[in-house]
């Protein structure tokens, strides 16, 4: 045999062995990695498992859902009260309204005063947002004997009920900066700081507005002394 073709044949074999060896090495090293990562996967199971089966969680969890029922249930029964939308009422409903309620806002207006319709629509926008209180107007002409009991001179005049008893009051514009154009955030914050409505948190800070679903006709009132006159 030619001893040039001898040394080919050799070198062919001694590559094609250190091809198959470095095949093995890597096939190697392949189920070592897929070993690792399924025993990492089973890990991470198992510590699942104990999570799910871990009595302090669950406890937290049994106690937000606890907490979630009640304070739907609280909703619930405030929305029953008229909680959650601004109405209108009539002096004949006047005490049932203000003694039913914790916080009640009432506000006492002039159908033709452009500036009690200004309270209207803020009051409107908050009523959706704060179901602690109850907000609703009375048309200051249609109840005389409670306009000279309260001593509403003023309108609009927005009095704070607390347990049924009449305490702070807003009287025209004085206290929201004496304009016209004070936002609904300005008044919602005075209410605040007045402890009649609470904070909103976070999640449940939105820009909502209860539609009426229908119009009320109301008649001239007796009433010509007017904060925007």
């Amino acid at each position: 045999m030619d001893p040039d073709s001898v040394k080919s044949t050799l070198q062919t074999l001694a590559f094609g062995n250190v091809m198959a060896a470095a095949a093995r090495d890597y096939q190697k090293e392949v189920a070592a990695h897929e070993k690792a990562q399924t025993s990492s996967s089973v890990n991470e199971e198992v510590d699942l498992d104990d999570l799910m089966d871990d009595p302090e969680l669950e406890k937290l969890h049994a106690d937000r859902i606890a907490a979630l029922k009640r304070e739907a249930e609280k909703r619930q029964s405030l929305t029953k009260k008229g909680h959650g939308e601004y109405r209108e009422i009539t002096e004949g409903d006047f005490l049932g309204e203000v003694t039913t309620s914790e916080k009640v806002i009432c506000h006492f207006y002039h159908r033709e005063f452009y500036r009690c319709k200004i309270m209207d629509k803020h009051l409107k926008s908050l009523a959706t947002s704060h179901l602690d209180a109850k907000f609703v107007k009375l048309d200051a002409e249609n109840a005389p004997f409670f306009v000279t009991k309260l001593g509403i001179k003023t309108l609009p005049c927005v009095i704070l009920f607390r347990k049924g008893i009449a305490g702070d009051r807003l009287v025209g514009f004085q206290d929201l900066g004496g304009k016209d154009d004070f936002s609904t955030r300005k008044l919602e914050a005075l209410l605040i700081k007045k402890g009649i409505i609470e904070e909103k948190k976070k999640d449940e800070d939105e820009e909502a507005e209860y539609d009426e679903s229908r119009r009320r006709t109301v008649r001239y009132s007796g009433i010509h002394d007017s904060d925007s006159e």
